[in-house]
């Protein structure tokens, strides 16, 4: 009989990620039974998806609203797994949601795989408990966290990026000259998640009209998610006519055509910054946050003043907990609160000065050449069938 794996995903990234699963798996194990809940790319891959969990994605206080969605989608899936059994759980990333299936799945004595850990280094290590009583084996996908999750009792493994499983190949091509170009082009990534871009834009936007009254000849490209698109777009479109239809374009789905392009990029924390870096353009990272939920909860519960994954892969938070802000890559202003206008200064400073760009790509190819080794999708695939040997 063939052996049968249910995926569980939250968000966007997350799904980008499983469907590059289930592609590795497919190859594999062509007689595997692959299904889950979870987003378009997990479908568009060929799994067999019994609820859509992506497009509402949501953080913090928004995120809670979605308990009762996800606690229906619980219940469902305990009640399916009592007559379908998988032979192996596969949490991809979304700690917060997918501890509720690891735990669901454990109590059936169904292995479970979490693929991508929680970064219980940064912050709430007290939910390590919960990892190591309802998880069987962790997938990695940040070098130093192997060590660490080893040091606290959890069977982790180092697997490597996902992100470099998907980028295209030919990105380290010479790219042609725009011939239409007459200033400099300027990313504005709000993030995947609708609550971010809900968060972000707005800011992004007026840190664009600063750097306009500056430099008139600036454009902003804006790659958008099903997720952000509809954000962005009313926002665009109410800035269009406030400021007579300044040059700035948006587009589903053109991360990798779009970013590129740009001279630099303003963008959220979290993994859009290393996928900023691969294309060797210099950034801005940037994270805009509620200062009374901030000064109330979260400068308590985050460990680390390092947040720009660029920045913690290159020494801000090494594998002893330590800071070092001065191996900072790029600047980070997290948590954003307050005026918009020291992000426009530097985005206004890097823009003028070609050295210091010229110094942070140096800086990014350093750190991705370390990083940029397609095959996490292919390791974490044959750790799930090794998983299933024998059941």
């Amino acid at each position: 009989m063939p052996k049968r794996v249910f995926i569980t995903v939250a968000e966007v990234s997350g799904d980008h990620h499983a469907a590059q699963l289930i592609t590795s798996l497919k190859r594999l194990a062509p007689d595997l039974i692959i299904e889950g809940i979870g987003g378009p790319a997990m479908a568009a891959a060929g799994v067999k998806l019994h609820r859509e969990t992506v497009g509402q994605a949501a953080m913090t206080w928004r995120g809670a609203l979605r308990a009762v969605e996800i606690w229906r989608i619980l219940r469902w899936t305990r009640q399916y797994f009592a007559t379908y059994k998988p032979d192996l759980q596969i949490c991809v990333d979304s700690f917060a949601m997918n501890i509720h299936f690891a735990k669901t799945a454990h109590a059936m004595k169904i292995p479970v795989l979490m693929y991508v850990a929680p970064q219980l280094w940064a912050w709430r290590e007290g939910r390590m408990k919960k990892l190591r009583q309802n998880v069987d084996r962790v997938a990695c996908i940040l070098p130093f966290e192997e060590a660490y999750f080893r040091g606290h009792g959890v069977a982790a493994t180092f697997v490597g990026h996902p992100l470099f499983d998907e980028l295209p190949t030919d990105r380290n091509q010479p790219k042609p000259a725009d011939a239409n170009r007459t200033g400099p082009t300027i990313g504005l990534l709000p993030g995947s998640r609708r609550s971010e871009a809900a968060a972000n834009f707005l800011p992004m936007l007026d840190v664009a009209q600063r750097i306009i009254a500056q430099i008139p000849t600036a454009r902003f490209l804006v790659p958008t998610t099903a997720a952000t698109h509809p954000v962005v777009a009313q926002a665009v479109e109410e800035w269009r006519k406030a400021d007579s239809g300044r040059q700035i374009e948006f587009a589903l789905g053109k991360f990798d055509t779009m970013v590129p392009r740009c001279d630099i990029c303003i963008t959220v924390s979290g993994t859009a910054t290393l996928h900023v870096a691969s294309f060797n353009v210099p950034m801005i990272v940037v994270y805009r946050v509620n200062p009374i939920a901030w000064h109330c909860a979260g400068r308590w519960l985050v460990k680390t003043r390092t947040i720009a994954l660029v920045n913690l892969l290159a020494g801000g938070r090494p594998p002893d907990g330590s800071e070092d802000p001065s191996q900072h890559i790029v600047p980070e202003i997290v948590p954003w609160t307050g005026s918009n206008e020291p992000v426009a200064e530097m985005a206004i400073d890097l823009l003028q000065n070609p050295d210091k760009r010229a110094a942070q790509q140096k800086k990014l190819a350093e750190l991705v050449r370390t990083l940029d080794h397609p095959g996490a999708s292919d390791n974490v695939a044959r750790m799930a069938l090794e998983m299933m040997k024998g059941d």
